[in-house]
């Protein structure tokens, strides 16, 4: 993966995604579907405007598809191209799939030559491509998801195995049952625990043609939940951040989280 590219996702990931005009995302061709074993093709890209590939591919490495009995799916003709990465999800069973990519690593910064270095990885990888005299070397943890929620037939509770560590969405409303002129109400979880006064910020998609992103900012509650309403038909952008210093790294100073999320509303 070229240097450029990766340094650029991972600057992303590290900060709140609304601080850049760059956003990364899923999105499904459609959340709901019906009949024999449909399936469902999904665009992951990092872009300017939403949802349209014009930067980066969203690379496939950590993507996991959780099948409604909560068995792990994998992906038909997965490839990434210049701007986008593509793949297909059959949707063999009824009920609701959840679709994410995650990530929970390291990303350090440091000189040499006179040049900024960046990297981003794991705690084993830092090992052996971090120097470990580095001039000026800052190292945080990031944790990221950017995940979507697709249904065939009758929804049910996503399968996807939660997490303790970094920003989860639980889903009061189910995902694939949001509709215009109606509110919707999520639980964000911090490391387990209610995530309140968190900032929730949703963009409805189409922003290449507005001259406003046209922003909801909503803050959660003491139980970590928001109510989002729909004013509009479309697919939204939901994403929230949090940064602190509750690293597990004995070098990393500090701790970026981030939760994104792509949501289907449907007209009345």
């Amino acid at each position: 993966m070229p240097r450029f590219v990766l340094a650029a996702i991972a600057m992303i990931a590290l900060f709140p995604a609304t601080t850049f005009a760059h956003k990364f995302w899923l999105l499904p061709s459609q959340t709901v579907f019906s009949g024999n074993e449909p399936l469902v093709t999904v665009d992951a890209a990092v872009s300017n405007d939403l949802f349209y590939f014009n930067h980066h591919p969203l690379r496939l490495d950590n993507l996991v598809i959780s099948a409604p009995d909560g068995t792990q799916v994998e992906p038909e003709n997965a490839t990434t191209l210049r701007y986008r990465s593509v793949f297909d999800v059959p949707l063999a069973q009824q009920g609701t799939y959840q679709i994410g990519i995650f990530y929970d690593g390291l990303f350090a910064t440091w000189q040499e030559n006179d040049r900024r270095r960046r990297w981003r990885g794991t705690e084993e990888t830092f090992k052996t491509e971090v120097p470990k005299d580095a001039d000026g070397l800052r190292v945080s943890e990031s944790i990221s998801r950017v995940e979507t929620f697709v249904t065939n037939g009758a929804p049910t509770d996503p399968a996807g195995k939660s997490s303790d560590r970094g920003l989860v969405m639980v889903p009061v409303t189910h995902p694939n049952d949001l509709y215009a002129g109606e509110s919707a109400r999520f639980r964000f979880l911090l490391d387990g625990k209610p995530a309140k006064d968190l900032e929730v910020v949703a963009i409805k998609g189409g922003t290449r043609y507005r001259n406003a992103q046209d922003e909801m900012k909503l803050k959660t509650d003491s139980n970590g939940e928001v109510a989002i309403s729909w004013t509009e038909p479309g697919m939204y952008w939901i994403e929230a951040s949090s940064s602190d210093e509750k690293t597990t790294f004995p070098q990393a100073s500090a701790r970026y989280l981030t939760y994104v999320a792509t949501l289907e509303v449907l007209p009345q």
